[in-house]
């Protein structure tokens, strides 16, 4: 099983990003997928997790700004990042728990907004 995120790059603050997640291997059935992400000098935080076919959570700091989607048939979760702050500023890591194979991270993808 491999997790190969992308579309981290430079985004201006109000603007928009959209991170990619895509499982390769034997990742069905899909438990859940999601996203964390580590600033400079900071811990790790929870951002956002989809579970089954409608569960979504989100951290409080990105709620009603970000939005997170899984597409089973491609095995890829999405992170639509909106309104950023310079703040989200931070190496994002998406996860996925599958069924079969337990979890699984990819390697992080910077995500830089200036201001």
């Amino acid at each position: 099983v491999q997790l190969q995120a992308s579309g981290g790059g430079l985004g201006q603050a109000g603007g928009s990003l959209r991170l990619s997640c895509a499982a390769s291997g034997t990742v069905r059935p899909i438990v859940s997928m999601g996203w964390y992400r580590q600033a400079p000098g900071k811990q790790r935080e929870f951002v956002a997790e989809s579970t089954g076919a409608h569960s979504t959570r989100y951290a409080n700091s990105v709620k009603g700004r970000f939005t997170i989607s899984v597409d089973n048939a491609k095995n890829t979760a999405y992170l639509q990042m909106d309104s950023l702050k310079p703040e989200d500023t931070a190496v994002y890591y998406c996860y996925g728990r599958f069924r079969s194979a337990g979890e699984y991270w990819g390697q992080g993808t910077q995500v830089t907004v200036s201001s």
